[in-house]
């Protein structure tokens, strides 16, 4: 049975987060606002004051070690969702959803990674804590996506139509030809019938697991506290439908991003690979190893999205010849 403060913990964060939730949906965005720059953004720096603010609360009751974890988890997190919604617009583009139905299927699939995640995150860490050595695969894994990300190209296309969600959907679910509105489903002649959108919604959240594999094995690279974890996590995720409308069709100006995200995935891989000898032999405690990931986590994020908006793309290699004409 969970001890007292285990459960304070748990459920401080839930109020917290439902209060938030409450705020963006029925509050900030109660009507279709997504052109709405100024409330958009209101809205984003809302998530990233109340993420980077709940660390504090990390601090008073789990300690400082704690909560530089969870920076450090908050940030990374952060940064692979902004990476992410590169395809979820290719995602929208593909099915032609108009901007109304967009923020439907963000908010739902927000909703549904928040469950999705929580299950791979407690799976992950109970993996981790029992046999250990998962570390090594894990830390390699991360690794290898690094270095794939870094020598990656840029502009080379997302194709949706390869997606296992949506052949799977195409197969075996009776599907309308068109929208229906800002339906899931719809009955026609008494048979329940899914619709194009329904179709868009397995696909970004399919999208998200995929998405998960490098992203939770990298904050489980930081700490193996579920806690820790899980909430950098969510907090990262929730503020996405805002950061989506408010980044679109700015998307381009964050290019460097991924070689940022290829150095700290390959950092994060590392660590997992040398922390124990470097704990054991070297003599460094793991506070002096928390300062370490949040300080090279931290500056190189940083750094990219801030070379990314001073360097113009011309300048920085990342226009085709084209392009640049």
């Amino acid at each position: 049975m969970p001890d007292v403060t285990t459960f304070t913990f748990w459920a401080l964060f839930h109020l917290f987060l439902g209060i938030a939730i409450y705020a963006d949906l029925f509050l900030l965005n109660r009507e279709n606002t997504n052109n709405n720059m100024k409330l958009n953004l209101a809205t984003v720096a809302m998530w990233i004051v109340v993420g980077l603010g709940f660390g504090f609360f990390v601090w008073n009751y789990k300690g400082p070690q704690s909560a530089m974890n969870y920076w450090t988890g908050y940030l990374l997190e952060q940064s692979l969702s902004v990476d992410n919604l590169f395809v979820f617009l290719v995602i929208f583009q593909y099915f032609a959803v108009d901007s109304q139905n967009q923020r439907r299927a963000l908010v739902w699939g927000i909703l549904a990674a928040i469950l999705l995640r929580g299950v791979f995150i407690f799976a992950g860490v109970a993996l981790v804590s029992k046999f250990n050595w998962l570390l090594y695969p894990l830390g390699a894994l991360l690794v290898y996506t690094g270095i794939k990300l870094l020598w990656a190209d840029g502009d080379e296309p997302v194709d949706p139509e390869r997606n296992v969600a949506l052949k799977f959907c195409r197969k075996y679910l009776p599907l309308t030809d068109d929208y229906v509105g800002s339906r899931f489903t719809v009955r026609q002649n008494g048979k329940l019938l899914f619709t194009p959108l329904f179709v868009v919604l397995v696909v970004i959240n399919v999208t998200d697991v995929m998405f998960a594999t490098d992203s939770i094995p990298a904050v489980i690279g930081v700490t193996r506290d579920p806690f820790v974890v899980y909430t950098s996590n969510i907090f990262a995720v929730c503020g996405l439908r805002a950061l989506y409308f408010a980044l679109a069709g700015m998307f381009d100006r964050f290019r460097l991003l991924q070689y940022g995200l290829a150095i700290v995935l390959a950092f994060i891989g590392v660590k997992m690979l040398v922390e124990y000898p470097i704990e054991h032999y070297l003599n460094m405690n793991d506070r002096t190893i928390t300062f370490a990931s949040l300080g090279v986590v931290g500056s190189t994020l940083l750094g990219s999205v801030v070379l990314s908006l001073l360097l113009p793309l011309r300048k920085a290699g990342l226009l085709g010849k084209n392009e640049a004409e």
